[in-house]
């Protein structure tokens, strides 16, 4: 390949994983090096609270846990989404370690640990950060000419004016593209919802 601008010649290398932006991608798009890369700085960040702090509370534990480790789970997930369940349990698996660091709540359920210490699962945070940034397409508030999803014009005499047409994919791949994963929520919400609860 010839460099821009000068008659020099640069041999382009193959690569396996490249990173663009904060998101390690490889050649297929599926992004579980990327996740492992997340889960072990999410584990090692855990790892620093625990050894800071003799004991940890609900409350102490839910500010250190949501300042430094979500973080690292969440940046770019509209991207990386996982879609296998090995995937998404690894994930889980962090917000499981860091309530069992609580004193009392080792023994109980995931469940229960996370309703008292006041976290929500991985996975709503996935859906609820999915939803509003639908919301901000939808209604236009990025600066961009390109519409990422289509309004099923057809259907607004009942429910809401923002039911999405989900169009068919053939591919495993495109099927866990963003608005594939997106398009069927917005249709089953309720107007209440749509306008008042995405913001």
């Amino acid at each position: 390949m010839r460099k821009h601008g000068s008659e020099e010649i640069i041999d382009l290398q193959e690569t396996t994983l490249e990173k663009d932006l904060g998101v390690h991608m490889d050649p297929e798009l599926k992004f579980s090096q990327h996740l492992k890369r997340q889960v072990n700085k999410a584990n090692r960040m855990l790892g620093l609270i625990r050894r800071s702090f003799d004991y940890l509370d609900c409350d102490t534990m839910k500010l250190m846990f949501a300042a430094l480790v979500r973080p690292h789970l969440e940046f770019g997930n509209c991207v990386w989404a996982p879609y296998l369940e090995k995937d998404k349990n690894l994930i889980e698996s962090v917000l499981g370690r860091a309530t069992k660091v609580i004193g009392g709540l080792k023994d109980w359920s995931y469940e229960q640990r996370l309703k008292r210490v006041g976290l929500p699962s991985m996975v709503y945070r996935r859906l609820r950060g999915h939803m509003i940034e639908t919301y901000k397409f939808t209604h236009c508030l990025y600066a961009t000419q390109d519409r990422l999803f289509t309004v099923d014009k057809k259907s607004v005499t009942r429910g809401h004016s923002y039911k999405l047409l989900k169009p068919r994919v053939k591919t495993t791949l495109r099927q866990n593209f963003f608005t594939q994963r997106l398009s069927p929520l917005p249709t089953a919400l309720s107007i209440h919802i749509v306008f008042e609860h995405a913001h």
